[in-house]
């Protein structure tokens, strides 16, 4: 798979999580996390929706874009947003936040995935503009 392919389907996967969070945050709640629903909670969910539409049209924006310094940052940014929320969704289910282990393994599995795919683009697009720069 190359990064274009890669950022395209990280693209979709938070443009669809985004949306479904910002515009349908009770069932992102309730069917996806079986969570209690609260206004709090609403709020939080639609303002990770927002930020998860961002992050998937930025995604977008940048998928056939050359190697350069911005895209090594910002393939290095959304390796360190995989791994931040890693922690999240479990730490919710043994806090009793989540109803079942449903509620954060699929997303867990996605995270380790996504995680690895930008680190691996991330040392690539790296080593890429080293060589281009003489530097080894």
């Amino acid at each position: 798979m190359n990064r274009k392919i890669f950022l395209t389907i990280a693209s979709l996967i938070a443009l669809s999580i985004g949306f479904i969070a910002t515009f349908l945050p009770n069932i992102l709640l309730v069917d996806m996390k079986y969570a209690v629903p609260s206004e709090t909670g609403l709020v939080m969910a639609r303002t990770a929706g927002v930020f998860l539409l961002s992050f998937g049209v930025l995604n977008f924006l940048v998928r056939a874009d050359e190697t350069s310094p911005t895209m090594v940052s910002l393939l290095m940014a959304n390796a360190l947003l995989q791994l931040l929320i890693l922690p999240v969704d479990p730490l919710a289910y043994a806090l009793g936040v989540y109803g079942s282990v449903l509620s954060f393994i699929p997303n867990t599995v996605l995270h380790v995935g996504l995680l690895f795919g930008f680190v691996y683009f991330w040392r690539n697009a790296r080593a890429s503009l080293q060589t281009a720069n003489g530097v080894q």
